[in-house]
């Protein structure tokens, strides 16, 4: 971690400390309620601004995933999907994927991802839900999608620490997922909390949530993904942050009131019926262009649910900080600092769907 500076140039005014928070803090129950829902409306903003996730980081979840019913494709269920920057990912590597959220703009601009839909449209079928229940979406891609993955080339400083194996649990011997190019990948988007989803018990060897789990109820939502997988199933979650280790990213974060950095020693909070068996940081870059920067705060909940004057101050803010007193020219591409936080689970003995061992 960078020390804070004590300088006293005016061209370099001191970054203020790095949080201690361990995890986003929330005044009350409905102060987070009403953060999470200013990302109701927000789909095309979000999808074209937040980055999508690297290669490297996919690949080592799906390292650990078991095969599908009958050695075929991995099934996934990616809670908190928003727009589907994971969830397509997913299906690109050819697993079956379900994507939850209970944004119906969020959904919709998934679907409107697949490449061979005309932009505002997609192809969709409902699954045979109940019509009492939440509505779902199946949508085919014409090949694998080219906007899945970041644009950025992304460099790896892997730093895995791992916790004790689950007692019992398999020590991934079983068979790991393969990527099947049989069909077209898939995505079925599904409206639903991810604490209740309503989807069948046992249906997934994989679920994901990504930039989310800090917006759920941890310990519901931890039994809710405890019923969702199968025996021998992970759970992954996933970040991606502006990296603050570095003095000048830390100080735009400051700007942009961006509330989920994370502190190194972070781990997040879920039930006990889950164990962590594997976490890392990776750390890339995503190329931007400055004026696309500024408007990354646009997706933050911050200045989503900020008043008029005090956005404009922010995006103002924004504006000097990287024009004038970084000095990057209007419109010049930057490479912005990312660290992608991944931690994997697998349920424990102790869980209801725990696999069977061997005496």
């Amino acid at each position: 971690m960078p020390e804070p500076s004590t300088s006293h140039d005016p061209l370099h005014p001191p970054v203020p400390p790095i949080s201690s928070r361990a995890e986003p803090r929330f005044a009350s129950a409905a102060r987070k309620g009403a953060l999470a829902d200013a990302f109701q409306e927000q789909g095309q903003d979000y999808d074209r601004l937040r980055p999508g996730y690297p290669d490297d980081v996919i690949d080592a979840i799906l390292e650990q995933v078991p095969s599908g019913p009958d050695g075929g494709a991995a099934r996934a269920i990616d809670l908190g999907a928003g727009t589907g920057k994971l969830s397509w990912a997913l299906a690109g590597r050819g697993l079956d994927v379900t994507a939850v959220d209970t944004s119906a703009a969020m959904l919709e601009t998934a679907l409107r991802r697949v490449p061979s839909a005309p932009d505002g449209e997609h192809s969709a079928s409902t699954d045979g839900a109940p019509a009492t229940g939440p509505p779902t979406h199946a949508a085919t891609v014409a090949g694998a999608p080219t906007h899945a993955a970041p644009t950025h080339t992304p460099s790896t400083a892997e730093a895995p620490t791992h916790a004790a194996p689950v007692v019992g649990a398999p020590t991934h011997a079983a068979p790991t997922h393969t990527p099947s190019t049989a069909e077209a990948p898939t995505l079925t988007t599904h409206l639903a909390p991810a604490e209740s989803t309503g989807l069948p018990a046992d249906s997934a060897e994989l679920i994901t949530v990504a930039q989310a789990w800090h917006w759920f109820d941890a310990q519901a939502a931890s039994a809710e993904v405890t019923r969702l997988l199968a025996p021998g199933g992970v759970l992954a979650l996933v970040w991606n942050m502006l990296d603050v280790t570095i003095p000048w990213v830390h100080r735009l974060s400051r700007i942009m009131h961006a509330g989920d950095i994370h502190r190194e020693d972070f781990l997040p909070t879920v039930g006990a019926e889950l164990e962590l068996t594997g976490r890392a940081v990776h750390r890339w870059e995503d190329p931007m262009p400055t004026q696309d920067v500024i408007d990354l705060a646009r997706t933050r909940s911050y200045v989503i649910t900020a008043s008029e004057d005090r956005r404009a101050k922010v995006l103002a803010n924004l504006d000097w900080y990287l024009h004038e007193h970084l000095g990057h020219a209007p419109g010049s591409l930057l490479g912005v600092p990312y660290r992608t936080d991944r931690f994997l689970y697998r349920v424990t003995m102790g869980g209801a769907f725990a696999p069977d061992v061997p005496s």
